[in-house]
């Protein structure tokens, strides 16, 4: 009983949030100065070659409101 009640409540604040989720690793492969490493352990790395992914959770909204009113022309 618990596990339907528990899994409806994850889908309906499901639909109030968005999660974005940021990967660098393919731009990071894809750049050809990131193809050499560093040499000793320590050594600084360019910004654009740093290897980074994560996620952020929001329940803002940042979408636009739907315009259904119709002009002349579409009638």
């Amino acid at each position: 009983m618990r596990i339907p009640v528990i899994a409806g409540a994850v889908l309906l604040l499901a639909g109030c949030g968005s999660y974005e989720y940021r990967d660098t690793h393919a731009a990071v492969d894809a750049n050809p100065l990131c193809a050499s490493r560093p040499d000793q352990p320590g050594e600084p790395v360019s910004r654009d070659c740093e290897r980074e992914s994560g996620g952020r959770w929001s329940s803002e909204r940042e979408g636009q409101p739907v315009d259904f009113k119709r002009t002349r022309d579409d009638r």
